[in-house]
C-alpha cells in the first residue's frame, strides 16, 4: 500500500496536461476561480479510472483506428491549450480566455489526456497490496489516489493563484507563458512517442 502511494504521489506530481492547466487557470483567473476547473478535472480523472478498471478503455482501445483518432484529438486538444498559453499576451496562462474554464472544461481535458490513461491502468493493474479481495483493493486504491490527487492539484492551483495576484512586469508574465506552452508541448511529444509504440504493436508480439 505504501508502494502504491508513493506511485501515485511520483506520477501525479510530475507536470503532466492536468496539473500544468490547474497553474494555468489559477494564474489566469485566481485560485477561487479554478475550483470549478480542479473539480471537472477530477471527475473527468475518476471516470477515466472507471473506464479502465472496468475494462471499457481496453476494449474501445483495441481497435487501432480508435486510438489513433483519439490520439489525435488528444494531441490537437493539448497542442491548442499550448497556443492558448502562448498567446496569452502580457497575461498569464488562460489570461486571455473570455471566460474561466469550468467543470466541463476539466472533464473534456482528462477525456483527452493520455497521461490520466497511462497512469490509471499503471496503478489499477499493478502494486497489488489486498490480494483475498480484488473490489477492496480497488476501493482502496481508488480513496488513496484522491486523497493524494486533490491536495497536489489544488496546490498547482494555489501556484497558480499566487502568480495571479503578483503585479510581475509584461515580460515576465510572456516569458511564463512561454516555457508553459513548452512544458504543454514537451508532454505531447512524449504521448506521442510512448503512444506510437502502442499503436505499432501486434498483439500477442513486440512493436
Amino acid at each position: 500500500m505504501l508502494a502504491f502511494a508513493a506511485a501515485v504521489f511520483l506520477l501525479i506530481a510530475t507536470p503532466g496536461p492536468g496539473v500544468l492547466s490547474c497553474a494555468g487557470v489559477g494564474a489566469g483567473f485566481g485560485f477561487r476561480t479554478g475550483l470549478r476547473y480542479v473539480a471537472g478535472l477530477n471527475l473527468g480523472n475518476n471516470l477515466v479510472i472507471l473506464a479502465v478498471i472496468s475494462g471499457l478503455a481496453a476494449v474501445v482501445l483495441a481497435a487501432p483506428m480508435v486510438r489513433i483518432v483519439l490520439l489525435a484529438a488528444s494531441v490537437a486538444y493539448l497542442m491548442w491549450l499550448a497556443v492558448r498559453i502562448a498567446t496569452a499576451g502580457g497575461r498569464l496562462a488562460f489570461g486571455a480566455a473570455a471566460r474561466a474554464p469550468g467543470i466541463r472544461d476539466g472533464v473534456i481535458l482528462q477525456a483527452v489526456n493520455p497521461k490520466a490513461y497511462a497512469v490509471s491502468a499503471a496503478l489499477f493493474t499493478g502494486f497489488p497490496f489486498f490480494p483475498a479481495s480484488l473490489a477492496v483493493e480497488t476501493l482502496s486504491k481508488l480513496l488513496i489516489l484522491n486523497a493524494i490527487w486533490l491536495p497536489l492539484h489544488l496546490g498547482w492551483l494555489w501556484a497558480g493563484g499566487v502568480l495571479h495576484g503578483l503585479d510581475l512586469p509584461e515580460r515576465m508574465h510572456r516569458r511564463i507563458n512561454l516555457a508553459m506552452a513548452g512544458a504543454m508541448i514537451a508532454v505531447v511529444a512524449l504521448a506521442l512517442l510512448s503512444m506510437g509504440g502502442t499503436l505499432s504493436a501486434k498483439p500477442g508480439g513486440t512493436p
